[in-house]
């Protein structure tokens, strides 16, 4: 199951379907489901479905409802976040940097976001 937050190794391609094999792994039904993040059973059909896309406020509810991780919904979903979208728009060397290491794997990523998440740290630190 989803205990630790970890993806399903053989995960569907489509959103819908990783989201439906997740659900049916966390053992909610369809209306349980629709009834924890507040949306009807039609609306999270068509999710399920792949005729429509949520929004990452209903993806971050979906992800909580269901256990995994919602970086992943947002992926499967075609998105890369609003926080990714503003920094992107407003540093040339975000984009740059995307740009020049687009064959990372997925260890690299990693330790990439770890770094960040340290620098991030301690420039907090340092303004409180």
């Amino acid at each position: 199951m989803y205990a630790n937050r970890r993806t399903m190794p053989d995960a569907p391609q489509t959103l819908g379907d990783f989201i439906r094999s997740a659900r049916v792994a966390a053992d909610l039904s369809l209306r349980e489901l629709a009834r924890r993040i507040a949306k009807t059973p039609s609306y999270l059909s068509d999710i399920e479905n792949d005729r429509r896309v949520p929004s990452e406020d209903v993806l971050a509810k979906i992800a909580d409802a269901i256990g995994v991780p919602f970086e992943d919904l947002v992926v499967r979903a075609g998105r890369v976040g609003e926080a990714v979208q503003r920094l992107v728009r407003r540093s040339p060397e975000a984009v740059r940097l995307f740009r020049t290491a687009p064959d990372l794997n997925e260890d690299d990523l990693k330790k990439l976001r770890k770094q960040a998440e340290r620098m991030a740290q301690k420039k907090q630190e340092n303004e409180e």
